[in-house]
């Protein structure tokens, strides 16, 4: 991965973030937040 590439993908996800934050009050990042605990407690399980 290039730095370009790096600080471009960094940069989207701090936009999202940020929209996320003004139009949705970080809804949408705490139900992402909450599903990948479910992820990761359902990978634990099945290792």
């Amino acid at each position: 991965m290039t730095n370009s590439l790096a600080i471009g993908i960094g940069l989207v996800l701090v936009l999202a973030l940020g929209a996320d934050q003004y139009w949705l009050d970080g809804q949408a990042a705490l139900f992402t937040a909450r599903k990948f605990s479910e992820l990761v407690e359902w990978i634990a399980f099945w290792r």
